[in-house]
């Protein structure tokens, strides 16, 4: 499959976690200029390389998406990373919690993916990754409102990889289970940390494999899905209730 070397990378909410490990990583395969966005500038760390061009972008805003088209009309692969999470059960927790996380993890996903089906068609062969969640195949409890965006940005995806298969756009989806990063922040997990994810995350982009699960925690879960959804619902049951 085709390599990232030379290649022009959007990605979204760049300035933390597996966002900004992907862009060390991206460096790293040798892309030749890397679009680095989120939502507050000042919040973005210095990658110290002339290749990442920081740009201010919430994915929630068509008008802001819309302005800045022209500016990144190069881009070639687009990393849609930009995710939220508000924790909480579906009976519990906040409504205005669960409406946040389907505005910016699945619409605002799917302003980018409609903004940016142009500009990758044009630049084809093109690639369109997103980040989801091991939590698209069954939902935690304790998440609910985060597990239903991921679960229904899953479904979105694999229309669009769908939808895009015959203009030169590769569509990845990308489900980790749970990594060290500031949305985890205070879980006792034993996690892997986001540079590493990123790197395996980018291997199998360049691999050409389509769905990835990139730690040792999120291929548990899916292989259990695998052999049976009812079977990571157990596990997920027996987190919840401390079984």
């Amino acid at each position: 499959m085709e390599q990232l070397k030379g290649k022009v990378i959007l990605i979204t909410g760049a300035n933390r976690g597996i966002g900004k490990s992907l862009v060390k990583a991206a460096l790293e395969k040798g892309a030749s200029k890397i679009y680095a966005t989120c939502r507050d500038l000042s919040k973005m760390p210095s990658f110290e390389d002339d290749r990442v061009i920081p740009l201010e972008l919430d994915i929630t805003n068509v008008n802001q998406i819309m302005n800045l088209i022209e500016q990144v009309s190069d881009t070639q692969i687009l990393i849609n990373n930009a995710g939220i999470l508000n924790a909480g059960s579906i009976l519990e927790g906040e409504i205005s919690g669960m409406e946040n996380d389907m505005s910016v993890n699945y619409y605002g996903t799917i302003n980018m993916m409609r903004a940016f089906a142009p500009i990758l068609e044009k630049n084809k062969p093109a690639r369109m990754i997103n980040i989801v969640s091991i939590v698209a195949y069954s939902p935690l409890p304790t998440i609910a409102g985060y597990s239903a965006s991921k679960s229904a940005l899953f479904s979105a995806t694999h229309a669009v990889r769908i939808e895009l298969a015959k203009k030169g756009i590769t569509v990845h989806t990308v489900n980790p289970g749970a990594i060290d990063t500031d949305m985890n922040a205070g879980s006792d997990m034993d996690m892997p940390a986001p540079d590493g994810i990123a790197k395996v995350i980018l291997n199998e982009v360049e691999a050409g494999n389509l769905n990835i699960v990139p730690d040792p925690m999120g291929q548990g879960m899916f292989n259990a899905w695998k052999e049976s959804p009812l079977k990571l619902a157990e596990i997920f049951h027996n987190m919840y209730h401390g079984e």
